[in-house]
């Protein structure tokens, strides 16, 4: 089972900690699946700055192959965060760096086309890109995030037929809410619409049918919830996998709950992991201008 990151990275950086971490819905998607098993690579641009140097090391040392990766001139992605009862609260993003202004592009498609599951997301500026990733044997997934200008009408149109599964933030949402926003995204072409919604579990859509599954006890010491909705996608998509999901074939409603069942599990240990996957450093205080 091989698992292609496409997109974005960054610095994760804890301004109440003074400890940055690696990360990116991408980054983080293929970490996990190596951590599951599969054969896992990462496709993407690092900035030539420290950061980026960083960033890549990291993903290197949690086994994610970047042969294929880029390094442009300029800042690698780099976001501030501050831990508020164990949840995230985003300060400041750069944009992205690099990653946003100077996206990476497919040179031909043997190589992420050989893939089993290609994950992306809104942070990566690919959409161009998944139309053609799509045209190949490699499944397609990708995080939608919770921010409004991703679930406009336009974009939906523009992105969900080019995917094969769509990871939704549906937090807060009372449950009609949700069940009524998978299928909004499936009516724009997408087969499979996962919906998490943290300690209310998560939601999957396959066009007919919901699934639920509860969401499990976070494990102990709990640290925070960063990398817990990328570590649901990946335990799930490993499980769908492993019961040979295919565009042509999705596995029975048994085999479906199980795979949530594992991956509500698989989420809740990440409560556990400092930053995204571990690998964080001392920030160094910058010297002022």
């Amino acid at each position: 089972m091989r698992v292609l990151g496409f997109g974005d990275n960054i610095v994760d950086r804890f301004v109440d900690r003074g400890v940055e971490y690696p990360g990116g819905n991408c980054v983080n998607v293929a970490v996990y699946a190596r951590q599951l098993g599969a054969e896992a690579a990462y496709l993407g641009v690092f900035g030539d700055d420290d950061a980026g140097v960083f960033v890549r090391g990291c993903i290197e040392g949690a086994g994610v192959d970047t042969a294929r990766c880029e390094v442009r001139t300029g800042p690698n992605g780099l976001t501030e965060i501050e831990t508020v009862h164990g949840d995230r609260r985003f300060l400041r993003w750069n944009g992205g760096g690099v990653t946003v202004s100077d996206p990476i592009r497919l040179r031909g498609l043997d190589y992420a086309g050989s893939f089993d599951l290609v994950h992306s997301s809104v942070y990566s500026a690919v959409e161009s890109e998944l139309p053609a990733l799509r045209a190949t044997k490699a499944l397609v997934s990708f995080d939608f995030s919770s921010e409004a200008e991703y679930r406009s009408e336009a974009y939906l149109a523009l992105v969900c037929p080019a995917i094969d599964l769509a990871l939704v933030s549906c937090g807060g949402l009372e449950q009609q809410q949700v069940w009524s926003e998978l299928r909004r995204f499936a009516a724009h072409g997408t087969p499979l619409v996962l919906g998490t919604m943290g300690e209310q579990g998560a939601v999957l859509f396959d066009g007919e049918n919901f699934y639920h599954s509860n969401a499990a006890p976070a494990a102990a010491p709990f640290v925070d919830t960063m990398g817990c909705g990328d570590a649901y996608l990946a335990a799930l998509a490993v499980g769908l996998l492993d019961a040979h999901w295919s565009r042509s074939a999705l596995p029975p409603g048994t085999v479906i709950h199980a795979a949530m069942k594992r991956a509500a599990r698989f989420a809740a240990g990440q409560c556990s992991v400092d930053g995204a996957f571990g690998f964080g450093r001392d920030v160094v205080p910058q010297p002022a201008v």
